[in-house]
């Protein structure tokens, strides 16, 4: 009797249930990504790219609040990552597809598909590293990053009426470069750090009020601007350190310390 109770308690404790709160929001993500997949098929690009911001804005929401209500759990990240394979990397890819890459035939579809194992390469090194890596920064452009690009890319060249034959090659080449930045190691903002729940400022929510005011004005215009300067700034921001490595290599008496850097010359 004492090793049946024994293996009764032994399965009870071993016996893991899942918190609902934040996986509900990555199922919700995952339905956008499944409405923009179904969206893209018949046609509807502006509705299947709003479906991906949305998801997006779900995705981000998940974390937060795990975090938030500490209920961080092995099976909600394995969860989000299959989420988000879907949300940002088939649907994004399906859209860009239908949108404009048909006239391109096998090489089209072949960039899709590059653009969707990058995405889940991504996706796979995050969850490798993720104890090792520092929580301000990614490895690489993260793929809701990379989704959110294609989606308000799609809008803003619907918005001008259609680039006719140019947006072909922009689109093309942004799948390339987007895969591409998607599997490097260029540091990108994480903004994990950026608390909602705690006290701010009064100047942080006018600050954000003007940026919604903004966004409104002209939305597809905006949207994307915010999304291409997120793509370019990993780049940037590396280009710009290299640079000063490199000036600090060729000449030793410049340091990084303007105080040091004046002693130094003086001596």
């Amino acid at each position: 009797m004492g090793s049946v109770r024994t293996g009764n308690r032994s399965k009870k404790r071993n016996k893991r249930g899942i918190y609902i709160l934040p996986n509900l929001f990555t199922s919700c993500s995952l339905f956008g990504g499944v409405y923009a997949i179904i969206a893209a098929i018949q046609g509807r690009y502006d509705a299947a790219a709003i479906a991906i911001l949305i998801s997006a804005i779900f995705d981000w929401l998940d974390g937060k609040i795990a975090r938030f209500t500490n209920t961080t759990s092995q099976f909600g990240v394995e969860f989000d990552s299959l989420s988000d394979l879907v949300a940002f990397g088939v649907a994004p890819g399906l859209l860009a597809f239908e949108w404009s890459l048909k006239p391109f035939g096998r090489f089209g579809w072949l960039a899709v598909f590059l653009y969707i194992i990058c995405g889940a390469l991504r996706l796979a090194r995050f969850n490798t590293q993720r104890d090792n890596l520092e929580s301000r920064h990614f490895k690489g452009l993260p793929i809701p990053g990379a989704a959110i690009f294609i989606a308000t890319l799609v809008l803003f060249i619907d918005s001008l009426g259609g680039l006719a034959e140019n947006k072909y090659t922009i689109i093309i080449c942004a799948i390339y470069l987007l895969s591409f930045l998607m599997v490097s190691t260029i540091d990108y903002l994480s903004f994990k750090e950026l608390q909602l729940f705690k006290q701010r400022p009064f100047n942080v929510l006018v600050a954000t009020i003007l940026l919604f005011i903004v966004v409104a004005y002209k939305p597809a215009l905006m949207l994307f601007f915010f999304s291409a300067m997120y793509v370019i700034s990993g780049p940037t921001i590396m280009l710009y350190h290299l640079t000063r490595r490199y000036a600090r290599a060729a000449n030793p008496l410049i340091d990084s310390s303007p105080g040091k850097e004046k002693k130094t010359l003086e001596d």
